[in-house]
């Protein structure tokens, strides 16, 4: 690939940017397009009326083991450290969330120990051979209680699927644990930009050789491109065209709501609902961000099938439709595929980071 030669990034998320960024920064012109009116794709945050920092798209918490992605990222914002907690709602009660040791006491009366906590897992866990679905996972890990009061209704709201019809990789993010460590993750670097995801963003896509622009949609322009080489970052069954149709995606519905002259609505960032409500969760962004404001905002996610691209949906067969794109795409002569949906995987933001730093690296040469 010719430095200075124009190189345009479909999507001004994690992948297009940080893309974008690593070309700019070796003398390539990028011009970045976005078919929403904003950067930082789902990782948009912005004051709402009252002047609180909400995360438009749903909660995005930061966490890595990678120094290098954290590195990267530290370029362009300074950091917030933020340990996230969740408690998960059951018969009215909330639990410590993923399941750990008081989370077993509490829910059972009990006072088990480390070793004791092992061994009760141990005893109610039903041994699954091969591990193949989330419910395999789960019920080889926990049993079958603790598996009908944590996960399967949630995992039913989520994806409109039953555990058993998902890969195992979807319950396998979840740890469980036999200590007491009640944070949601364990990752080394864990923070939050310290003013915003947008902030940062704004600050990736600063640079005199990248110029952006919004509200323009990719299909709307593809026929009339003069460009040496595309980064695309959208749905790669979309840039097909659906040709061997539709992958499947999981949508969301955001329900924000600000209460005033509520300094706190609940005690940590987010609380899970796995059996109770058409929602899976409320967060409340003033744990997240560390603001101090008079009122608070939450959002409560209601779960999809129509709307946004926003989950992949790991099953055998959307892999097996996907691997068709996918070869489609290897022999797509000038354009790179690179993120969440133009790969079709489940990342994390560190993970799309990696990736579109790959993906750099190889056009760069």
């Amino acid at each position: 690939m010719n430095r200075n030669v124009r190189t345009l990034v479909v999507g001004a998320g994690f992948a297009g940017s940080v893309v974008a960024r690593e070309l700019a920064d070796t003398g390539h012109q990028v011009r970045v397009i976005d078919k929403r009116p904003h950067i930082a794709g789902n990782a948009y945050d912005e004051l709402d009326a009252h002047g609180v920092l909400v995360h438009r798209y749903g909660p995005h918490i930061f966490h890595t083991n990678g120094d290098r992605i954290f590195e990267y990222l530290s370029r362009f914002t300074e950091w917030l450290p933020y340990e996230h907690r969740v408690l998960g709602v059951v018969e009215g009660k909330h639990y410590p969330f993923p399941i750990n040791q008081d989370t077993l006491n509490q829910l059972y009366g009990l006072q088990l120990d480390d070793s004791g906590a092992e061994a009760f897992f141990e005893r109610v866990r039903e041994p699954r051979e091969p591990v193949l679905t989330s419910e395999d996972v789960v019920l080889n890990s926990v049993g079958r209680d603790l598996y009908e009061k944590f996960f399967l209704n949630y995992t039913r709201k989520q994806w409109g699927l039953d555990p058993s019809e998902l890969k195992a990789g979807v319950a396998a993010r979840i740890p469980v644990r036999t200590n007491t460590d009640d944070r949601y993750f364990t990752d080394t670097f864990q923070a939050m930009p310290k003013h915003g995801y947008t902030r940062m963003f704004e600050a990736m896509l600063d640079h005199p050789n990248i110029s952006v622009e919004l509200g323009v949609d990719f299909d709307d322009i593809r026929d009339t491109l003069e460009v040496a080489h595309v980064v695309y970052t959208g749905p790669i069954d979309a840039y097909f065209r659906y040709c061997f149709g539709h992958l499947p995606y999981r949508s969301l519905r955001f329900e924000h709501e600000h209460l005033p002259d509520v300094k706190q609505y609940q005690k940590v960032g987010t609380v899970n609902y796995p059996n109770d409500h058409a929602y899976t969760r409320i967060t409340e962004f003033k744990h997240l961000t560390g603001q101090e404001h008079a009122g608070t905002s939450i959002v409560r996610e209601y779960p999809q099938a129509e709307g946004d691209p926003y989950y992949p949906i790991p099953r055998a067969e959307n892999e097996a439709l996907f691997k068709r794109y996918e070869e489609l795409a290897k022999n797509e002569p000038g354009v790179t595929f690179v993120g969440r949906l133009a790969q079709y995987r489940y990342y994390n933001m560190d993970q799309v980071v990696g990736a579109a730093l790959a993906a750099a690296k190889r056009l760069i040469g």
